[in-house]
């Protein structure tokens, strides 16, 4: 059985300033750590970031609570929470056993020496950000992006929505609020609903989400041939990672360590839907070392964030 928490997590809204500067004190233990095995009928707790809701489809989420309670007995509690910092800060506090990143958190979460990185999926040769304007927009190429264009990212912890196309963008010699205006929508469904309303004139985003034109999908309003793109980025070394608490009881970490690679596997492949694809078809490497995320430090110092300390 798989229930959905809720809870007031006031406590996680520090900023994406902490996390971004890597730079935080150790972290105080909670009081009641948990102990190296657990009770067998303790439930796993999930923190995620909203995905959004089809009603014409099994949310991904409920659907990976339900394969993973499937695949270990456990039930799986579900913690929303608003953005991918808050993820981080309720591993760090202990709040929560498990969290979903992609390849930039990820680094930036490991970077803070308090969350273990316990599965990642390699990512694959493919782009993985896209710059879109509107069909009747002026902008043909980046080459008449100018000061004045408005450029929207969806969150300053998003590896497609912010990190590789600001890296996309530098490599065209467009310097973030020097060669354009950027400005951060809070995710990438606003991002678009942004684009849509004409509050900007570009909106960077994953290529995953083109895909969704013209299904009246709310995570990307937009009917085929409504946008366009006028760059796509490089590939990730690290597509998706599953994040730990330190902490994390012993018996759980086994499980979890049998079970994630056989929940992701392409005949759950319409249960999970986004969640799959963002693992890019890749195998997954258990309990990875940092030198996995090592090559994402170039990528970052063109954002002005430093996580070469990695470990």
């Amino acid at each position: 059985m798989r229930t959905r928490a809720l809870p007031t997590l006031g406590a996680l809204g520090l900023g994406a300033a902490l996390l971004l500067s890597g730079c935080s004190g150790a972290a105080e233990a909670d009081d009641a750590a948990q102990p190296a095995a657990s009770d067998p009928d303790a439930p796993l707790t999930f923190a995620t970031t909203p995905l959004g809701d089809d009603p014409g489809a099994e949310n991904p989420i409920e659907a990976f609570a339900e394969l993973v309670t499937e695949a270990t007995g456990r039930e799986v509690e579900i913690v929303d929470v608003p953005d991918y910092t808050a993820v981080v800060e309720a591993l760090r506090n202990h709040h929560v056993d498990i969290g979903f990143m992609s390849g930039f958190p990820s680094a930036l979460a490991v970077n803070t020496g308090e969350v273990d990185a316990l599965v990642a999926w390699p990512g694959n040769d493919d782009p993985v950000s896209t710059c879109l304007v509107l069909d009747g927009s002026p902008l043909e190429s980046l080459a008449d992006v100018t000061p004045d264009t408005v450029v929207a990212f969806a969150d300053p912890a998003s590896s497609s929505g912010y990190f590789m196309p600001v890296a996309m963008l530098h490599e065209a010699g467009l310097e973030k609020d020097v060669d354009y205006t950027s400005m951060f929508s809070g995710g990438h469904d606003m991002s678009f609903v942004a684009l849509k309303e004409g509050q900007v004139d570009v909106a960077c985003t994953s290529t995953f989400f083109p895909s969704m034109a013209g299904q009246d999908n709310p995570m990307f309003p937009f009917a085929e041939g409504e946008t366009r793109s006028i760059g796509v980025s490089g590939s990730m070394p690290v597509a998706v990672t599953v994040l730990a608490d330190q902490d994390l009881a012993a018996d759980k970490r086994a499980e979890l360590l049998e079970a994630l690679p056989t929940v992701f596997v392409e005949e759950n492949a319409d249960r999970l839907g986004a969640m799959l694809e963002a693992m890019q078809g890749t195998d997954p490497v258990l309990e990875p070392g940092d030198e996995i995320f090592q090559p994402f430090v170039d990528v970052a110092a063109v954002a002005d964030v430093d996580i070469s300390d990695l470990g």
